[in-house]
C-alpha cells in the first residue's frame, strides 16, 4: 500500500474542518424550540403573586378605648388585643386607652378632623348621631349581611341595638353596655331594722329606707351628677312613663311635667329629706363612699358590679331601680365604630376585631371582668356564665332590667344638649334654680341646638 502523501494529508484535514464548521453553522442557523408563555397567562402569574403578597400583608390598627369603671381594667383590654393577634398574626392591635368617654370623643374627634382617625374605638353609644354629623364612621350593614344578616344581630339584646341603629342602618356594635342599678350594704339594712333581703321597690320605700339609714357618717343614698346628670334624671323620667327624645335624635321632651315631678324628687331628697348630699356629687366618688360606709345605697352603673364584689368589705345587694309608674333606667354604656377616614383593608380587619371582642364566650368572660351586661343573649348559655350566676346572682340583675330600659340620651349636636340639661339640673341641686325654671331653660337651649336639624 502507498502511504499518503503530505499534500493529501493536508487535503483531508482541511475537508475534515469544513465538514464540521459547516454542521456547527446548520445548528446555530436552526431555531430553538421554546415553551410559549401568552400574556394573560403572565398577568395570571402577576395577580396571583399579588394576591398572595396581600395575605402577608402586615395591618396596624389603632384602638382608642375608655375606662368609666373601677378596676385594672387597662391591662385585661390589652391582653384581649394580644390574644387577637395571636390569631390573626398579620394584624396587631395598637390599643390606646384615652381616659373617660368624655376624653375619647374629644381625642377621636380631633382625629377625624385632622384626618388622622383611630381605626376603631369604644365611644358611647350616645355618640352616634355626633359621628353621623361629622361623617366619620361607616355603616357596618355589609359586614352584617357576611354574618347572617338579622340573625347575628338577633342575639345582641333590643335595648342595647336602639342606641346602635338609625336610618335602618347599623353603625356601631354593643360592646361594654350597662344599664344603672340600685346597689344597697346588707349590713347597714341590718343595723337600721330593715330587711336585708329586701331592696326598696319605689320611690316612697327608698325614701322612707334612706331615712332609716341616714347616720352620722353615713347617707342613706347618694346619686352622682358630675358628667352623667342628665343619666340619672333619665332614670325618674322612664320610671315616670317617658323618654327625654325621639328616636331620630332631632327633638327633646325635657320641659314635661313628669320630668318636672322627677326631677322635684331627686332635690327634695337632698334639701327636704336630706337623705343625700347636697350640691354635686362626684361620678368616681360614689362607689368609693360606697366600699367605705359612708353611703348605704347608691344608684350606678352596673359596670361597678366586678369592682364592688372584690372590695366590698361587706355583704351588699343590688336590685332594679325603684319605681314611680312603672321600673325603668336608661341603657349606658360603649359600643365599637369603625371610621371611614382608613383604607378597606384596615376596615375589613376592624370588623374582625369587632366580631373577635363581642365573640359570645368573651362577651360572658368580659362581663364576669367587669360587672358590664353580656351584650349578646348566647352568652348567659355559656358554661362560665351558668357557673358564675349561679354563684353570685347578683350579675343577673342588669341584664333582668332590660325588660324596663330603653336608650340613653342620644340626639344631633349631642354635647350641646347634653350640656343644655346637665347644667340646670346641677343648679337645682345646689339650689339657684327651681326644677320648673331649669327644664324650661333646658328645652329652650336644646330646641335651638337642634334647630338646624328640622329645617
Amino acid at each position: 500500500m502507498r502511504p499518503i502523501s503530505n499534500d493529501s494529508s493536508k487535503l483531508i484535514v482541511l475537508a475534515l474542518c469544513l465538514m464540521l464548521f459547516l454542521t456547527a453553522c446548520a445548528k446555530t442557523a436552526a431555531p430553538t424550540e421554546q415553551p410559549t408563555v401568552s400574556p394573560t397567562a403572565a398577568v395570571k402569574d402577576d395577580n396571583k403573586e399579588d394576591k398572595e403578597g396581600s395575605k402577608e400583608e402586615k395591618i396596624e390598627l389603632t384602638f382608642y378605648y375608655p375606662i368609666a369603671v373601677g378596676g385594672p381594667l387597662t391591662a385585661t383590654v390589652e391582653g384581649m388585643a394580644e390574644e387577637f393577634t395571636k390569631q390573626n398574626p398579620n394584624i396587631t392591635i395598637k390599643p390606646v386607652y384615652t381616659g373617660s368617654y368624655a376624653d375619647t370623643a374629644i381625642k377621636t374627634q380631633a382625629g377625624v378632623q385632622s384626618k388622622t382617625p383611630p381605626d376603631v374605638a369604644v365611644l358611647q353609644s350616645t355618640e352616634l348621631f355626633s359621628l353621623l354629623d361629622m361623617d366619620a364612621i361607616i355603616p357596618l350593614d355589609d359586614f352584617i349581611a357576611k354574618e347572617g344578616g338579622d340573625k347575628y344581630l338577633s342575639d345582641f339584646y333590643p335595648a342595647f341595638m336602639s342606641n346602635s341603629q338609625t336610618g335602618g342602618k347599623t353603625y356601631s356594635i354593643p360592646f361594654q353596655r350597662s344599664t344603672i342599678i340600685l346597689y344597697y350594704n346588707k349590713d347597714l339594712f341590718t343595723a337600721a331594722g330593715l330587711d336585708p333581703e329586701k331592696a326598696p321597690q319605689t320611690w316612697d320605700e327608698m325614701k322612707d329606707y334612706a331615712k332609716k339609714l341616714t347616720k352620722d357618717g353615713t347617707w342613706g343614698l347618694e346619686i352622682p351628677v358630675s358628667g352623667y346628670a342628665y343619666w340619672m334624671l333619665q332614670t325618674f323620667a322612664l320610671q315616670n312613663g317617658n323618654n327625654l327624645m325621639s328616636e331620630d335624635g332631632k327633638k327633646v321632651m325635657f320641659n314635661t311635667p313628669e320630668n318636672i315631678t322627677g326631677l322635684q324628687f331627686w332635690s327634695d331628697l337632698a334639701k327636704k329629706e336630706k337623705v343625700i348630699p347636697e350640691g354635686v356629687t362626684e361620678w368616681g366618688t360614689v362607689p368609693s363612699d360606697f366600699l367605705e360606709g359612708k353611703t348605704a345605697m347608691m344608684y350606678h352603673t352596673t359596670g361597678n358590679l366586678s369592682n364592688i364584689k372584690k372590695n366590698a368589705k361587706f355583704n351588699f345587694g343590688v336590685s332594679f331601680l325603684p319605681k314611680n309608674k312603672s321600673y325603668g333606667s336608661p341603657t349606658g354604656g360603649g359600643n365599637m365604630y369603625i371610621f371611614k377616614d382608613i383604607d378597606k383593608n384596615k376596615q375589613e380587619a376592624a370588623w374582625k376585631f369587632v366580631q373577635f371582642m363581642t365573640e359570645t364566650e368573651r362577651a360572658a368572660q368580659w362581663s364576669i371582668d367587669t360587672g358590664y351586661v353580656a351584650v349578646k343573649k348566647s352568652a348567659y348559655e355559656t358554661e362560665r356564665m351558668k357557673q358564675y350566676t349561679a354563684e353570685f346572682p347578683a350579675a343577673l340583675v342588669a341584664r333582668d332590667q332590660l325588660e324596663y330600659a330603653a336608650a340613653e340620651l342620644s340626639t344631633h349636636n349631642n354635647g350641646k344638649v347634653i350640656k343644655a340639661l346637665s347644667d340646670p339640673i346641677q343648679a337645682v341641686l345646689t339650689g339657684s334654680m327651681t326644677p320648673e325654671e331649669a327644664l324650661k331653660k333646658a328645652q329652650e337651649e336644646a330646641d335651638k341646638a337642634l334647630a338646624p336639624f328640622n329645617k
